[in-house]
């Protein structure tokens, strides 16, 4: 079965086709207000980049989400304290996570596979060097990387909840184009986001101190990381020559408005490289 867009949205911009993206999704957007995870919206997601592989896109996917699959395998109302309890949540839910995206993505034609990352293969050459070959490797065999922190025995890890700055270092890794961050906010606002005098900024050219004191409120109550570290992600990624969109998780078909040169959410610009 392969997903289907309209003759408008395949109307590409030349020398735009074969883009290298790096996609980061979090657990508030993989999960019902509930806190069970929302199949559906799984589905949507899987499909979107399936449908830009179809266009000859390559599609790095990293995603939270193993300790909510792990509290849903294992029939929990409420996310134990204990490290080593959380650990073992991350392991039992990594497997059930890869699982659900292999079905998915398989009913679209692609294999997925799995890197789970630690500070380690960050700061080794050795080792950063190695897994950078894997992802090219995964790459050029057309699979969909899934990329998580190794929870299960990164205790630090899994206090601070470094995903979104995870993409950013995966995108610098592979050399990517564009780095979407899909969050529970539809984009960087001058304020709050509850706050009706709030707007939305739609491109943001450099990250000063006001942006990084804008980003101080925005948050999430469901993930472990907020809009501060979403823009300290952009930092990393923009340094290396790369766009950073932050939008709407909910609405996964903005990814297609953002490859088609569209206003969605906020774009943070990236910063031009020295020759």
């Amino acid at each position: 079965m392969s997903p289907v867009r309209s003759q408008k949205q395949k109307n590409r911009k030349q020398g735009e086709n074969n883009v290298k993206i790096v996609i980061k999704v979090g657990s508030s957007t993989l999960t019902h207000a509930s806190g069970k995870l929302d199949f559906r919206m799984i589905d949507r997601l899987v499909r979107v980049i399936a449908d830009i592989k179809n266009e000859g896109h390559q599609v790095v996917l990293v995603s939270s989400g193993a300790q909510v699959a792990g509290m849903s395998r294992l029939r929990l109302e409420r996310k134990p304290d204990e490290i080593t309890k959380k650990q073992a949540l991350a392991a039992v839910g990594q497997c059930e996570l890869m699982a659900i995206y292999d079905r998915f993505f398989s009913d679209y034609g692609y294999n997925v596979g799995q890197i789970l990352l630690n500070k380690q293969v960050i700061d080794i050459p050795s080792l950063k060097e190695n897994v950078t070959n894997t992802f090219n490797a995964l790459l050029e065999y057309d699979c969909v990387p899934i990329v998580n922190e190794n929870d299960s025995v990164e205790v630090e890890e899994i206090k601070i909840g470094e995903n979104d700055t995870l993409s950013a270092l995966v995108a610098t890794f592979i050399g990517a184009d564009k780095l979407i961050m899909l969050t529970d906010v539809d984009a960087f606002y001058d304020g709050s986001p509850d706050d009706e005098a709030s707007r939305p900024i739609p491109v943001i050219e450099v990250i000063d101190d006001r942006i990084r004191q804008l980003a101080g409120g925005a948050g999430s109550d469901k993930g472990t990381g907020g809009m501060f570290t979403k823009v300290s992600a952009a930092e990393i990624a923009t340094s290396a020559g790369i766009d950073v969109h932050i939008v709407f998780g909910k609405k996964p078909d903005l990814i297609y408005d953002v490859l088609d040169g569209k206003r969605a959410g906020t774009v943070f610009k990236k910063k031009k490289q020295e020759n």
